[in-house]
């Protein structure tokens, strides 16, 4: 700036811009005086130190400590006395750091995701209930289901006229029977529904060695697979509008559940039906499908264009909520 301004005495103003590549208004500011630091200018409405005290020890008060602005500013004025709008009141919490919800409020626990790991049958369990139309409006009947969660094979079902606890103890406990299943060998997952959380249900599962899991509240993601397989039963083509009663109920289910686990062709388990993963089959299913591959390879190469198709295998494990951390940990399609 001292080079522009002792040139400026025999030099014009703009060929020593047009030369700096600066513009004239930037040098006239570089040459204005300057008179120290910004300083705001006071505003004569604003409330003065001892005011803004006065105001903060008014909204201390234990009358006041728990009442909103709105109701601080309505009360005093009906006691004839003004200090200040709601906004300003608003504005000196908040630089004093009590903008906040200043009520006593039940604080609800943090809940964790459950990351449940199948590797293998009748080591992880799902299980839910859900409606059915009965035969008049606002009628239902409850389905009880549980599902392996390895091979989306159904191991057990019940539908009833009722949700009861009852119900399901003794649908859990004949299912564990007749799956042979040992202590300490399995896991069963549910929803935070009546039945599920029930003592009668947490007791019994006690007792038979079984390690009961619960979803989140509120997140339906945390039960997909019994989620998923209900969306497949109910898109059915042939699902009824509604059941006569409860009879046409179980003759429809008894025919559907054995064409889920027997012929059904699951996208999650590399369209194997649950019968074949859930009884160890998957291996030959696989090998007879990559022999009838490279068959056809043989016979006509030319329509491979990338070489012979890779069959799919069903997923060695299936996560519920995988931990984001474990590169093995790839979550598996609960889609039927």
């Amino acid at each position: 700036m001292k080079t522009i301004q002792d040139a400026s005495s025999h030099s014009d103003v703009t060929g020593i811009c047009d030369a700096l590549g600066v513009s004239r208004a930037s040098y006239y500011r570089w040459l204005r005086p300057r008179h120290g630091a910004y300083r705001r200018r006071e505003v004569p409405r604003a409330l003065t130190g001892t005011e803004r005290a006065e105001i903060l020890k008014v909204l201390h008060e234990d009358r006041f400590v728990d009442k909103a602005p709105a109701q601080v500013v309505a009360t005093l004025l009906d006691e004839d006395r003004y200090l200040c709008s709601e906004r300003t009141m608003y504005r000196l919490l908040d630089g004093a750091a009590e903008v906040r919800e200043r009520r006593d409020q039940l604080q609800h626990p943090a809940y964790v995701a459950p990351e449940l790991l199948a590797e293998r049958p009748n080591e992880l369990w799902s299980w839910d209930i859900t409606k059915l139309p009965g035969p008049a409006k606002w009628s239902y009947f409850h389905l009880y289901v549980i599902l392996d969660v390895f091979s989306r094979f159904v191991v057990g079902w019940m539908v009833a006229e009722r949700e009861s606890a009852t119900l399901a103890e003794k649908l859990i406990e004949e299912t564990c029977q007749r799956q042979d299943i040992g202590q300490a060998h399995l896991t069963i997952h549910a929803d935070r529904g009546a039945a599920m959380t029930s003592k009668q249900v947490a007791h019994l599962l006690a007792d038979l060695g079984v390690t009961e899991t619960h979803s989140r509240p509120h997140v339906s993601n945390d039960n997909p697979f019994s989620e998923a397989h209900f969306k497949t039963l109910k898109y059915m083509p042939a699902f009824p509008q509604r059941f006569g009663c409860l009879q046409d109920a179980r003759a429809f289910l008894t025919a559907f559940f054995a064409y889920y686990n027997n012929e059904h062709r699951h996208s999650g388990i590399a369209m194997m039906t649950p019968y074949q993963v859930h009884h160890g089959l998957a291996p030959t299913v696989q090998h007879q499908r990559e022999k009838v591959m490279r068959k056809a390879y043989q016979v006509h190469p030319e329509r491979f264009v990338r070489g012979p198709s890779v069959v799919r295998s069903a997923p060695p494990k299936v996560w519920i909520n995988p931990p984001a951390a474990s590169p093995e940990a790839t979550p598996t399609s609960a889609n039927s």
